[in-house]
């Protein structure tokens, strides 16, 4: 029989991670556990089947580049920018916290502080993708404390790169500051000028890959287009990404990573970039399963056992040091509790970018091969728990609010900015222009609700807006409009919006599950008020009717309405004839409500 290593490894690699994927999906775990524990399980560390650790790592390389040229490829930096004033100082100052906290605690160990540092660094960036994948679970995706976790995370993964800069540098300087005298400020000044050295290389390779191949590279992938051959754009694409990926750490001592993450960036700003996305994505996922079995593959299991104070001080930083680092931040800068909780327990674990530092820093020889061990064990441990978290948080939250003390420590800054928001409201608005017009309430004030506004203020309505993005209702209450910022399910929100006095109550929420206690808290306080309800799915009647909806209006049913029309008309079909045929659409819709 054929010795065939290569082809062992990644079938047992791909069968192992399969099978131990599909529970930890059915566990309601993220799938990433299975990866690794798949690892575990074809390692050296384990009986039975022993796969090539040399050829997995360097599987895991490419499940690298194409990891971080996706992130590149997908990096907006509008998305950054959006929540900047609490993203980019707040992954700061906690990725600053989780280093340093590691780098003292393993310290306690008989570590060297620069290995701690590193450590540390890797211990502080969680996990983009598992934070995705719970938000959308979770229908928070599109909610400001979703937007704010996923921008403070980007922030995170921004300096990761940055990171990675400085990882061979701090190698550089090993051992160094072991002369005496003048030896010292010798090592200092080489240390410095090695960093000088770095950022200029860094430079140059980024001016070079975003500068001249922002021309070249669109340019190449639009005439390889032309050619009309899908197997040929999907090679070209992984050519430039791994070509980029090698030149940048073969002529600019770059790391793989760095330079397919430049890469990415590069083949986004192309018009072909969502198709080179496309035909990536598959084999990204492919390989970055390989990289979470290469990783796990060097877990000792035992390490639980025999090291159970360095697992335990891991633990400690990713879920205890890093969300409460997280908490305290979130809530000085004057954001709301449940978007504090959000942060944090979405920080509350680690993946991809913590391996691609650590094994970096490994090749190295800047962490000792204990790391490798602690930060699987972290991860497993963290990645596991961590939905269960975002499943508890209402009753972390309620937990919170029965501790008086403890609830007005964390609002203290965001009901300032309440009462400073509130009291221009009420200058700019006077309650005798108020009773003159009826009042229609929109709760939500996303894409939807700002055309349902504009309509209903141009003909004549006064509207007040509920909404739970902070900067909306500054910037509303800025322009002279009514604006309540809070949750539209509380009673006293609806109060402080007029609800008792309203005649409309328009709910445009694009999360399902905010609607129906938001229509029925509205309507305990107000019986005769007609309410019009956003619903995507006909599925959503039975709840929304019982909640006391007056008009539902059906996403999906009103695409599908809108489709037919146009097609209608096309074929020149009679406007009346059109007209009646749909009103009979939404007529069959009410009869069967």
């Amino acid at each position: 029989m054929h010795d065939l290593p290569l082809l062992t490894t990644i079938a047992a690699a791909f069968a192992a991670a399969w099978i131990l994927g599909l529970i930890t999906q059915r566990l309601g775990l993220s799938p990433i556990v299975g990866y690794l524990l798949a690892g575990v399980v074809i390692g050296r560390h384990t009986p039975g089947f022993v796969g090539d650790e040399h050829l997995a790592q360097q599987l895991a390389e490419v499940g690298v580049i194409l990891l971080m040229f996706g992130v590149g490829l997908h990096f907006h930096l509008k998305d950054l920018l959006a929540v900047k004033g609490i993203a980019i100082p707040g992954a700061i100052v906690q990725s600053a916290v989780a280093t340093i906290v590691t780098a003292l605690a393993f310290q306690y160990f008989g570590w060297d502080f620069k290995a701690g540092l590193v450590l540390g660094m890797a211990m502080a960036v969680a996990s983009t993708v598992v934070l995705l994948r719970v938000l959308m679970d979770r229908e928070m995706l599109n909610t400001e404390h979703g937007h704010v976790a996923v921008g403070w995370l980007i922030a995170e993964d921004v300096f990761t790169v940055l990171a990675l800069v400085l990882v061979p540098v701090l190698a550089g300087q090993t051992g160094d500051g072991d002369a005496g005298g003048g030896g010292g400020d010798l090592g200092q000044s080489s240390g410095l000028a090695a960093i000088g050295w770095a950022v200029l290389k860094l430079g140059a390779l980024v001016a070079l890959v975003l500068l001249g191949g922002s021309r070249v590279v669109p340019w190449i992938l639009i005439q390889v287009t032309r050619l009309r051959s899908r197997e040929l754009f999907t090679l070209t694409v992984l050519v430039l990404s791994i070509a980029i990926a090698v030149g940048s750490a073969s002529l600019f001592g770059a790391s793989v990573a760095l330079g397919a993450f430049l890469a990415g960036m590069v083949v986004a700003q192309s018009p072909v970039s969502h198709q080179a996305a496309a035909d990536v994505l598959p084999m990204r996922d492919a390989f970055a399963v390989l990289f979470f079995v290469s990783v796990g593959m060097l877990f000792d299991p035992w390490f639980l056992v025999t090291h159970p104070g360095m697992v335990s001080a891991g633990l400690a930083v990713v879920l205890i040091a890093k969300p409460l680092a997280a908490l305290a931040i979130v809530a000085l800068l004057g954001y709301t509790p449940r978007t504090a909780l959000t942060v944090a327990i979405g920080l509350a674990q680690i993946g991809e970018f913590s391996f691609i530092l650590a094994n970096l820093a490994t090749e190295h020889k800047l962490l000792p091969e204990t790391a490798n061990n602690v930060l699987v064990a972290a991860a497993m441990i963290s990645i596991t728990i961590n939905p269960l978290l975002f499943r508890s948080i209402d009753r972390i939250e309620r937990a919170l609010q029965a501790c008086p003390p403890l609830w007005k420590l964390l609002s203290f800054r965001v009901n300032a900015r309440l009462r400073k928001m509130g009291a221009k409201s009420s200058v700019t608005v006077p309650a005798s222009a108020e009773a003159e017009r009826p009042a229609a309430i929109i709760v939500g004030y996303g894409p939807v609700g700002r055309v349902v506004d504009a309509m209903l203020r141009d003909s004549g309505l006064d509207t007040v807006v509920i909404d739970m993005n902070m900067d909306t209702i500054a910037a509303l209450t800025k322009s002279g409009r009514r604006a309540i910022y809070g949750d539209a399910t509380s009673a006293a929100v609806l109060d402080d919006a007029g609800v008792q006095r309203a005649v409309h109550m328009v709910i445009t929420l694009p999360n399902p599950s905010d609607r129906p206690p938001a229509v029925l808290a509205a309507r305990s306080l107000n019986s005769t008020m007609e309410i019009t309800v956003r619903a995507r799915f006909l599925s959503e009647r039975e709840q929304l009717r019982q909640a006391g909806a007056t008009t539902l209006v059906y996403e999906e049913g009103e695409a599908g309405v809108e489709l037919a029309r146009r097609v209608l008309e096309r074929r020149g079909v009679q406007r009346d004839k059109i007209d009646s045929l749909l009103a009979s659409i939404r007529k069959l819709w009410s009869m069967q409500e």
